[in-house]
């Protein structure tokens, strides 16, 4: 079984299904959009090491939700799924799933 393996800080991400709007039978596609992307992170890297720093390890992890910019990332064909990657420092934020909501409001 082929699997993909991120190197050095390189992040792995799955994107989520677009969702297109429907007006009766009528069908928008959303890709004329300027949008950034979602997506699930499916391999990270390890870090990497910086000169006269030391290395330096990844935040992400496996599983985690993000947001890409909507340029920066390459997309990735593998297995029939495309995927997107790059630097770990360019992706804009990780989604974190709210546990107690009551405490915000």
């Amino acid at each position: 079984m082929k699997k993909l393996e991120a190197l050095f800080d390189a992040v792995i991400v799955k994107p989520l299904e677009i969702e297109e709007t429907q007006f009766g039978s009528i069908f928008i596609p959303d890709a004329g959009k300027d949008r950034n992307e979602q997506g699930t992170v499916v391999a990270v890297g390890p870090g990497t090491e910086y000169a006269g720093i030391g290395f330096i390890p990844t935040k992400l992890k496996i599983g985690d939700l993000v947001i890409l910019p909507s340029m920066g990332f390459s997309k990735l064909q593998f297995d029939n799924e495309e995927y997107y990657i790059g630097n770990e420092k360019q992706v804009l934020a990780k989604i974190n799933k709210e546990e107690n909501q009551e405490e915000y409001e």
